[in-house]
């Protein structure tokens, strides 16, 4: 078999050998036959999707196909797809399968397969494919059914109806039921299955042609198709003798490329059949080579797609000659495409395009079904639109000639399709559609004018209404006129309602009653010789007649009757009810409206006297003149004698009044007094409250002037002038957060250098377990670290001691350039930057870890935080532009910064950030016990070798070094890795979810500083996409940071460990799966090559990293960190303390040894600031010149231990800047600026004034004078209880003890000198340095809010630290007890040696145990599986070597000695811990003697059973 050839294939075919097994006689033939079920189930999904295809419904499946089309059904609507015009839907029996599905197959079920089978004889397929009837029906022959189905679908597609056929064989799955089953079947039957792979051969030697001519043209064209040259290609297909038709030579190179394709698929087809049981004698020619159906077809396919294109397209310019051009294309064979109707064409095709395009979503083309069924739409539509006009004009002539008769017949044509045609109205439906047309004709002034379909149809419905209404009125009539004759009045009400719609009121039911009997009777004394009939008049124009006995009803005049005359009308009945009710109503609206009706003649009344009034008052207006005169001599007659009358009065008491007058006053002032005193004290608590309000609001809005602002006033800013004073508290806050700070750095610094020692201490007992080192060397070091722990608290209480102040004046002065010195390199990032990328990596790596960082505390505050992150930003910009040429080398080399960065903010502070954000979900997963991945094939199969092995005692069938494919052979392996992947990414999920969610956790620091990777690599970079800058993010954030938390959870404090707890390593794997899927998704990097076991999860890892996109653009989307911390370049000039840092004086030596070293190219002008301080320190002291003659004995014996242990002693240094404003000195423009400030505010805050100018020019007032001295003596007070660390400079006191009018003329001179330098301008009366006042009053407030926050930082820091050094005290204990313990166990293991507590050795003469020794023959070992194999040494003689295993004098020691023969050859040490560490690698076999390979999982076993009793 040809089994090499199956790995460029899909797959193999069902049963194919495919190894190198041998089979008998009977198992090739059950083979077989499972292939022959297999492949004719194949055929069957083949036959089932064409035909699926063809019909556009889902038929049965597979296994169920063959039941399926027994009753002929689907092969009925098969044959009216492509033999339409033979098989209808009429003709198809049961075609909804109602009747099979009720009662199974019926006798007429055979009249389907018959119309299939003349619909293929209508076609011309050849019958030598055709079935018998009952071979469908009785299922006798199915196959020979699907081999036709076969062979019709090779001869529509030559012929153009029908797609090709595909050839599944070898690409569909079966289980093993189904193909036995069917294997069953088709033995139970005794069927010969047909040959479907020379179909192809049959069709073309049964077609009545020259045979040779045409196998010869075929094997041509196949030969021009190989070559690949369409020019070729299209002579062979124009040859005759290949008898192909419309062959179009433009399409030569469609037809190249669709017939190579086909050519292509089916030697594939071919190759996967070789694989089967066909012999080299059975295969066809054809079974490679395209047959001339099949050329056809194709031929014929790129004809049908090319005339489609063409016929959407102009469907799509909406161009009607070329659709017709499209219509009429031979290779579409449409049928009944007419040229008049091809207007009809375009809209029909439009439509159903647009409709597909909306139920699709997308442009999509018609094929050639769809066109086919829209051509027959538009032809049916166009041929009922030319009978509908012929109908329009025969219902106009009718109504013309005004015969009713003759119009109901037009009207009831079926092509006129109108409704609701009832012949009993046709008179007046003439009428009403004469009037109708009568109407247009006069509307349009166009005699000739044609009533069209819609106003045909209304004049219809408006006749049936008309005549509906007339009914309901004469039978309303009819019974009301009854009723009066009866003397009935009980239905009238219902009657007026229900027949006349009329609104009745029940009240007025007996004058209804009354009224119509009296209008009756006066009707009926006139003639009572009358018909039956009553006329009525519908619409004012049309009669309508009723008979009230036979209830009929007529719109032609009865012959010879006279109607009624007697009775009421409809329209009397009406006026009469219609009279009644308003009469009705009119009664109650009076009564309803009595009092409005008396206002009104209230109103008439009041008319009436105002009317008379106005009559009166126009006569006294006229004689006005008159009247005054006559009222003016009265009134001033009385006026006079009551003025003469009073007067004698009041001059006969003149005291007595004046009196009473004051007395009076008197009492309404202290009325008016107490009344007002009252008042306030019973308010009092609203009128504080009030005050209190008013001066709030008011104080709220001077601030948020001051604040919001751009330019707020100077009365304003003199009201919080104040809050730049410094209290008491302010200075009590300051001392705290110093004193913490140094607690916390000092803390910082001794925790690293115990963490320091106890990793040390780890790997010293790691290697006493492994016997690497003596017992003697861990205990020199636990003693050593004993003492450095008990000491380390005094020697921090003593840092105060050596201090500058503790120090000679020489000293001292030499500490204070140093002060200068680190101010600048803390305040000037560049000088640092520089100097790490000149220094060698490794050296660059410790003085990051202990200079740096030191001199900047740690970024214990926000000021140092600032500092630190602008030193990160210029080393890391500095380290792009020189260093970095391709945008991978910020990844690839490992920057000194980035590292710097990362160890920074994953918790030199004590503030572990990442404990915060992945403590939960780590310890959710550790946790987790049940929780065992493991992604590595190999590993998972050793593992599972190892456990079979443990637990049989018996070696393993299986090898023992396998790989990864071999590995996956195995179905234990394959479950255990699906398991771990599915465990896998659910965890992963979870630490999605909490990486996600916790944005805002995340250190500023780190965030800002992928800010500057990502925007500085885009600036050098600018092509590089948004991909590539978010993966070197992704790289700092998530590998970087992130990654070794996760992977190491006890190495970054994330999970608290007890002392000499450990992690579990299935605890670790599991944690280390997680972070390598992490980090292949936020790299966006896939499984493949070593790892392609895991491609299952590549569709994971591309989702996620769209997540972690989001996540690396949100993370970069931070403030500027003079937002951030609200700093800028005067913070410095007004903080109320000066920076300190806390730096050993071995750090001090070697940072001023490091700035001479590389001198040149950090400061590379020769004025620059840098050089000049260096210049000033001179060369680098040594420990002793620098504290000072005398600090050690000369004669000191460990004089040189003592000063390595001084130069470690810690000192504190206030750090300053050498280059301040000093008097007289005015080049400093910002010192000058805060000197300026803080006069302007002592100024302002005695001196008021609307204007600086203003206070400026007005010379002050003695009061203010004193008031200014009072201010001033204050302050002095004050400062003179600053501490020493918190004073101004001397200039700046100087200043502030001025007299007020000196300090104004110093700020006129100082406002001068700012405006020469353009910081401020008279024309805005100095507004800009009002501005920056007000600045700096809001700047001291957020600065104390933030020196509070800082306090309870800083006490959090501190906390944890000491957790953390208790935690490592704790450590230290236990290894104490670990120590004391082997040395328990050694003194009583072993007689001849004890360990003296200074570490000797003595030795004692007691005699050495006697150990048991176990004895085995290679043989015997060989048996157990210990031993595998030996070199240079055959099986048969393995009894002739005996192993002798001897116990050590230490526990799990081994001496294990080799005899051939007697005589000992080698000899060899095993320590069990090194086999146990073997066996945790994965290590399955070893060496021993470099000869002997052994077992290592069954030796432990023979070890632990023997020696151990395990």
């Amino acid at each position: 078999m040809h089994h090499e050839e199956l790995a460029p294939l899909q797959r193999p075919r069902y049963g194919s050998i495919v190894d190198d097994e041998r089979l008998s006689a009977e198992e090739m033939d059950e083979r077989r036959r499972q292939n022959i079920a297999y492949e004719y189930l194949c055929h069957l999904e083949e036959a089932k999707r064409w035909m699926e295809v063809c019909l556009e419904e889902e038929l049965p499946a597979t296994t169920e196909l063959e039941e399926g089309l027994r009753n002929g059904v689907y092969l009925a609507k098969l044959a009216k797809f492509f033999a339409p015009n033979v098989v209808s839907d009429k003709k198809i029996y049961d075609v909804e399968q109602a009747r099979y599905k009720r009662s199974g197959l019926h006798f007429r079920h055979t009249d389907n397969t018959v119309q299939w089978l003349r619909a293929m004889e209508s076609i011309g397929l050849p019958k030598i494919f055709y079935p018998e009837t009952t071979d469908v029906y009785d299922r006798k022959n199915i196959p020979r059914m699907i081999y036709c189905i076969h062979a019709l679908s090779l001869y529509l597609f030559k012929l153009g109806l029908a797609p090709q056929i595909q050839d599944l064989l070898g690409k569909v799955d079966f289980t093993e039921e189904e193909i036995s089953n069917m294997r069953k079947e088709l033995e139970k039957y005794g069927i010969q299955m047909p040959s479907f792979s020379k179909i192809g051969g049959i069709l073309a030697s049964e077609l009545s042609v020259d045979e040779a001519a045409l196998h010869a043209a075929v094997i041509a064209i196949n030969e021009a198709i190989e070559k690949g040259i369409a020019e070729q290609t299209i002579v062979t297909l124009r040859n005759p003798n290949a008898m192909l038709l419309n062959v179009d030579e433009e399409l030569a190179q469609d037809y190249q490329n669709e017939l190579f394709e086909a050519k292509r698929r089916k030697e594939s087809n071919a190759r996967l059949k070789v694989n089967g049981a066909i012999s080299e004698e059975e295969r066809d020619v054809y079974e490679e080579l395209l047959t001339q159906a099949e050329i056809q077809g194709n031929i014929n396919k790129i004809n049908i797609h090319i005339a489609l294109v063409q016929v959407n397209e102009a469907i799509d310019q909406q161009d009607e000659v070329a659709l017709m051009a499209g219509l009429n294309r031979t290779a579409l064979s449409l049928l009944e495409v007419l040229p008049q109707n091809s207007s009809w064409y375009l809209m029909q095709l439009c439509n159903s395009k647009e409709q597909k395009m909306q139920i699709a979503g997308v442009p999509n083309m018609l094929d050639k079904s769809e066109i086919q069924n829209e051509v027959s739409v538009a032809n049916a539509e166009a041929e009922a639109h030319k009978l509908r006009i012929i109908a329009i004009g025969q219902i106009n002539e009718a109504i013309d000639q005004g015969n009713p008769e003759k119009t109901l017949e037009t009207l009831l044509l079926p092509t006129a399709k109108l409704q609701d045609v009832k012949p009993v109205n046709a008179r007046h439906y003439q009428d009403v559609l004469y009037h109708a047309k009568a109407q247009k004709c006069k509307e349009s002034q166009d005699e000739s004018a044609l009533l069209w379909l819609d106003e045909i149809q209304k004049g219809i419905n408006d006749g049936n209404n008309d005549i509906k209404e007339a009914v309901i009125l004469a039978v309303g009539t009819s019974v009301i006129n009854k009723s009066l004759e009866k003397g009935d009045s009980q239905p009238i009400l219902m009657i007026l309602q229900s027949k006349f719609g009329l609104r009745v009121i029940p009240e007025c039911a007996e004058n209804y009653f009354r009224n119509l009997s009296e209008a009756k009777n006066m009707k009926a004394r006139e003639d009572s010789n009358e018909s039956p009939w009553i006329k009525l008049v519908m619409k004012n124009m049309y009669d309508y007649y009723y008979n009230v006995e036979t209830e009929e009803g007529t719109c032609d005049a009865p012959e010879g009757v006279v109607p009624k005359t007697s009775w009421l009308t409809g329209e009397e009945i009406q006026s009469i009810v219609g009279q009644v009710t308003a009469n009705y109503n009119r009664e109650q609206l009076w009564l309803a409206n009595e009092n409005l009706i008396v206002q009104l003649q209230a109103r008439a009344r009041g008319f009436l006297v105002r009317k008379n009034y106005q009559e009166r008052k126009a006569y006294l207006q006229s004689q006005e003149p008159s009247a005054i005169k006559i009222q003016a001599f009265w009134k001033g007659y009385k006026q006079r004698k009551s003025y003469i009358d009073r007067l004698k009065v009041l001059q006969g008491n003149v005291a007595a009044i004046v009196k009473i007058q004051s007395w009076v006053k008197m009492w309404l002032a202290k009325r008016s007094y107490r009344k007002r005193l009252q008042y306030f004290k019973d308010h009092n608590d609203e009128i504080v409250k009030i005050q209190a309000f008013l001066r709030a609001n008011k104080a709220r809005e001077d601030y948020r002037t001051l604040i919001g602002a751009e330019n707020p006033p100077l009365t304003v800013l003199r009201k919080f002038a104040y809050l730049l004073d410094q209290s008491d508290l302010d200075f009590q806050e300051e001392l705290e957060v110093t004193r913490l700070r140094e607690e916390v750095v000092t803390k910082i610094r001794s925790n690293q250098q115990l963490e320091k020692d106890l990793n040390l201490m780890d790997i010293k007992i790691g290697l006493l377990v492994k016997n690497r080192i003596t017992l003697q060397d861990v205990v020199l070091h636990s003693k050593k670290l004993n003492k450095k722990s008990k000491s380390q608290l005094e020697e921090m209480v003593m840092v105060d001691k050596q201090g500058i102040k503790g120090l000679s004046k020489e000293r001292r002065r030499k500490l204070e350039a140093y002060q200068h010195l680190f101010y600048l390199l803390q305040t000037n990032p560049t000088y640092l930057a520089k100097l790490i990328f000149q220094m060698p990596q490794n050296k660059s790596t410790k003085f990051m870890d202990t200079v740096i960082f030191t001199l900047y505390n740690y970024a214990s505050n926000q000021r140092e935080e600032y500092l630190l992150l602008k030193l990160f930003k210029t080393a890391l910009e500095e380290e792009i532009n020189s260093k970095v040429d391709q945008i991978q080398d910020i990844v690839t080399g490992n920057p000194t910064v980035i590292k710097m960065v990362v160890s920074f903010n994953r918790g030199a502070r004590g503030q572990n950030t990442l404990r915060q954000l992945l403590a939960p979900v780590v310890k959710e997963i550790m946790e987790d016990k049940s929780l065992i991945i493991n992604t590595s094939p190999v590993d998972v199969y050793k593992s599972w070798v190892n456990q079979l092995e443990m637990q049989t005692g018996e070696a393993s069938k299986l090898p023992y070094d396998v790989t990864t494919e071999q590995a996956l052979t195995h179905t234990e392996v394959v479950n255990k890795l699906e398991s771990s992947i599915q465990s896998l990414r659910a965890v992963t999920d979870k630490v999605l979810t909490t990486i996600f969610s916790s944005l805002n956790m995340m250190p500023y620091g780190m965030r800002y500083i992928a800010k500057v990777l990502k925007s500085s690599l885009h600036e050098k970079f600018p092509d590089a996409t948004e991909d590539e800058l978010l993966k070197i993010v992704g790289n700092l954030l998530y590998y970087r940071y992130m990654n070794p938390a996760i992977v190491a959870p006890d190495g970054f404090d994330i999970i608290d460990i007890t002392a000499g707890g450990q992690i579990h390593p299935d605890q670790r794997r599991n944690l280390g799966c997680v972070a390598k899927v992490l980090q292949h998704a936020a790299s966006n990097k896939l499984f493949e090559g070593e790892s392609e076991h895991l491609s299952s999860m590549n569709t994971y890892l591309s989702q996620t990293y769209q997540k972690f996109r989001i996540f690396f653009q949100a993370a970069c989307d931070v403030p500027e960190p003079e937002e951030k911390f609200n700093i800028d370049e005067y913070s410095d000039m007004v903080t109320l303390s000066k920076p300190v840092i806390y730096i050993s004086i071995e750090e001090i030596i070697n940072t001023h040894s490091l700035l001479l070293e590389h001198q040149d190219a950090i400061a590379t002008e020769p004025n620059d600031l840098l050089n000049e301080l260096l210049e000033g320190l001179g060369p680098v002291p040594d420990v002793e010149s620098f504290l000072g003659e005398g600090a050690v004995d000369p004669n000191d014996p460990n004089r040189a231990s003592t000063l390595n242990q001084l130069a470690k002693t810690e000192i504190s240094l206030s750090l300053t800047s050498k280059y301040e404003l000093r008097e007289g000195e005015d080049q400093d423009l910002k010192s000058l600026m805060i000197k300026t400030k803080r006069l302007i505010v002592d100024v302002i805050r005695t001196q008021p004034g609307d204007t600086l100018l203003e206070i400026l020019e007005t010379p002050a007032t003695a009061q203010q004078e004193s008031e200014h001295l009072k201010l001033a003596e204050k302050r002095a007070i004050l400062d003179s209880k600053t501490p020493e660390k918190m004073k101004h400079s001397q200039s700046i006191f100087e200043d502030g003890q001025l007299p007020l009018e000196q300090k104004k003329r110093k700020i006129q001179r100082n406002l001068r000198t700012l405006e020469q330098a353009g910081l401020v301008s008279s024309a805005t009366k100095y507004q800009e340095i009002i501005n920056e006042i007000a600045k700096d009053i809001r700047n001291q407030r957020r600065y104390r809010h933030h020196r509070k926050a800082e306090l309870v930082k800083l006490q959090q820091t501190l906390n944890a630290l000491n957790s953390k050094t208790t935690f490592y005290e704790e450590q230290i204990n236990y290894y104490n007890t670990y120590i004391k313990t082997c040395l328990d166990n050694l003194t009583r293991k072993n007689s001849r040696r004890s360990i003296k507590v200074d570490g000797k050795e003595e030795v004692k003469g007691s005699k050495k145990l006697k150990q048991t020794s176990l004895k085995y023959t290679a043989a015997r070992l060989h048996e157990k599986g210990v031993i595998l194999e030996i070199e240079d040494l055959q099986t048969n003689q393995f009894k002739n070597v005996m192993f002798d295993i001897t116990p050590g004098e230490e526990v799990g020691d081994f001496e294990i000695k080799a005899k051939f023969l007697g005589v000992e050859m080698e000899k060899v040490q095993l320590h069990f811990q090194d086999l146990l560490q073997m066996q945790y690698e994965g290590v399955a076999v070893m060496k021993m003697f470099d000869k002997a390979k052994v077992n290592v999982n069954l030796l432990i076993f023979l070890l632990n059973k023997k020696f151990y009793g395990k």
